[in-house]
Order: C-alpha cells, then structure tokens, then sequence
C-alpha cells in the first residue's frame, strides 16, 4: 500500500474478528462445541426448501424478502412491512451503523457484548464506548450515564453471548426511555428463541419509535451456513436500512429455507425444550466440579475458571481429546470457556473430558 492509498478512519483499528475453531490436527471425530450452533441442524422442512432452492440456481431471489417477511409476521406477531431481512443480524447490525452512525458520534456496547458491535461502529468512522457489566449483566444505569449528545446506537444483547445472562424487560424499557432522543435503542435477540415466551423486544419495538430488534435464523434454525437474518423496528428505521440493502442480498435458498424454518413451530419449541434440559444439566455437572455459571438464558455455559491459566489449560486438554470450545479472553473474560450446549452425548462428553482435566 503506498502512503497516499488509505483506508478511511477506524477499519485499521479493526482487529480481525475470528470464528469458532472447527478443527482439530491429529482428530477426526472432532466435536465442535464453540459457535452456539445447533446440534440438530435445521428442521427437516427447511431442507426440503433449501433441496428445491436448487433447481433455480439461475434465477435471482425476491428483491423485497415478501414470502420470508409474511411468515415471521404470523409466526411472531410483527408487521411484515416493518421487517428487513439480512445476511445474517450482522448485515442488519452494519446497516444501523452505516445509516445513523459516523465521524464524530459514538456507539454504546457493554464490555462483554457481542464483537461485531465495535467492528461495524469502527467501520463507519463512529468511536464505540465500551460500558461496564456488573457481574457479567448489562447494567443499564451505567449505560445511561456513559450516553451523550454524540450517542447514536446502543447495542444491547438480551440474552447476552458470551455471557448467557439477560435482564427484565422493565429494565429494558427503562433503558429505552432513558437514552438519548437522537438515538436508537438496539436489542440483539440472536438467543431470544431459547427463553420460553419471550418476544425478543418485539412488542417494545411497537410501543416506542426508537427502539429496533434482530434476530438470527443461525441459532436455533440451524441455517448459520446460510447467513439469514432480520430486523424489525418503525417504519421511519426500515425505511431508511432498506435505501442501503443491496437489492438480492439474501439468497434464494436461503430465503426459501427460513421460511419453512419459521413455520416449523413444533421442531423449534422440541430444539427449545432439549437445549434447557442439556444446559442445566451440564451447569450443574460443572459446578460439581467447581466450576461456576452464571443462569443461561441462551444456548451456551460460561463456565469460569480460577484462572486464565486453567481455563486455557483445560481448553488445550480439550482440544486433545477432540473437543473444541471457546475461548472468550477477547471479550474480556480471560477465565472463562464459551461452552456450545450440545445433544446428549456430545454433552456428556465435554463433561466427561473437563473431570478428567479437573482430576488429572
């Protein structure tokens, strides 16, 4: 690159955002327990879609998302003419940024909020401000108090990865009604299938006129190798994300397989049920060990170590047997293992291999 030749302000403070490990040298039945994936896959439904999505290949996919934006209104009670759909929430997370951030305003996120908050802040010239947790919990008078007349966005992940907590929905409504009138409230619901009975932040959504939701269809859908999302929020919000969405940017089999994933209610709450039931179970065989959690909400354990030298020394005895999770000392938690509920046997395994470590 020559001297003249420069990319604009914040990108090169970027630092490159890494994914999940999916393999391991010397194993071949490697059990990946550190992207928050779904063990079961996608509903059967969505495979049959995506397996007809390929035999029009070289048509273009809908423009307007209207099949895929219908099916979420019915199934989760939202107005489809409010929804957006994206390459996963990360697209619709870049597009809040690139529309209402910039040069010389500020983008709120807690300390261990999810990392592409920063990296889309960054790469639209806004500064993101990193708020304290207490005890790995968003709090929200600390977010109130670091707001300022440059604050545009607020991030807030409910449940939060990697962390697994979650606040009321007063709370989160305090929140709303407490930042700034020249900024957006953002509630990241990529986890928000796994609480029973929760909206997400929808019906906040409805109530207020600063207020947006994502979701994810790459959790509990199982369809993260599709990269589909969606957004929700007022229609001044969507109307102003869709003027910079690319017209095709998701693609034909991957609108085609969320909408059949969305309609299979019944698969999902069985995801739902299973995913509680394993947690709780691998929190608790944990803590037995002495190992602590905090309550997940999500579909993952955060399960804290003495030290950092533990938690990476029990990572490298994972690795070893095959099993990979996550470490999460990039999100401020230096102690701490990210640990993918999995299905039976894959959780009884990782249990297993950390009471080895544990007893080695």
């Amino acid at each position: 690159m020559t001297n003249a030749i420069k990319p604009q302000p914040g990108i090169m403070d970027i630092a490159l955002y890494e994914g999940g490990a999916s393999h391991v040298a010397g194993h071949d039945n490697v059990l990946k327990l550190s992207s928050n994936e779904n063990p079961f896959g996608p509903s059967p439904a969505a495979l049959k879609a995506y397996e007809a999505a390929g035999r029009a290949l070289h048509r273009y996919p809908s423009a307007d998302h209207a099949e895929l934006r219908e099916a979420i209104g019915q199934v989760h009670g939202v107005d489809p003419a409010r929804v957006i759909c994206g390459a996963g929430s990360d697209e619709i997370i870049a597009f809040l940024c690139q529309a209402y951030a910039g040069p010389n305003t500020e983008v709120i996120h807690t300390e261990h909020g999810f990392a592409m908050y920063r990296i889309s802040a960054l790469a639209a010239g806004a500064t993101p401000v990193e708020v304290k947790e207490h005890e790995r919990v968003t709090d929200v008078d600390a977010i109130l108090a670091a707001c300022t007349d440059k604050t545009r966005l607020v991030f807030l992940a409910n449940p939060n990865n990697p962390t697994g907590t979650m606040i009321c929905q007063a709370d989160v409504a305090r929140l709303a009604d407490g930042i700034p009138e020249q900024a957006l409230l953002v509630l990241d619901g990529a986890y928000a299938e796994y609480v029973e009975g929760y909206d997400g932040g929808a019906a906040l959504v409805d109530e207020r006129d600063n207020v947006v939701m994502t979701r994810t269809f790459s959790k509990i859908y199982g369809l993260g190798g599709l990269r589909v999302g969606w957004g929700y929020g007022p229609a001044h919000v969507i109307d102003v994300l869709n003027r910079i969405r690319g017209p095709f940017n998701v693609s034909a089999a991957g609108l085609a397989a969320a909408q059949a994933a969305v309609c299979d209610v019944a698969y999902i709450e069985k995801c739902r049920q299973d995913n509680a039931r394993w947690r709780s179970w691998m929190a608790d065989a944990l803590a037995e060990m002495g190992i602590p959690s905090d309550v997940s909400m999500a579909n993952f354990i955060l399960a804290r170590f003495a030290s950092q030298e533990e938690a990476e020394a029990c990572d490298t005895y994972l690795q070893s047997q095959g099993l990979i999770v996550r470490r999460v000392a990039g999100y401020n938690l230096p102690n701490g293992l990210r640990i993918t509920v999995g299905d039976e046997s894959g959780c009884r395994r990782v249990v297993h291999a950390v009471r080895q470590f544990k007893e080695g």
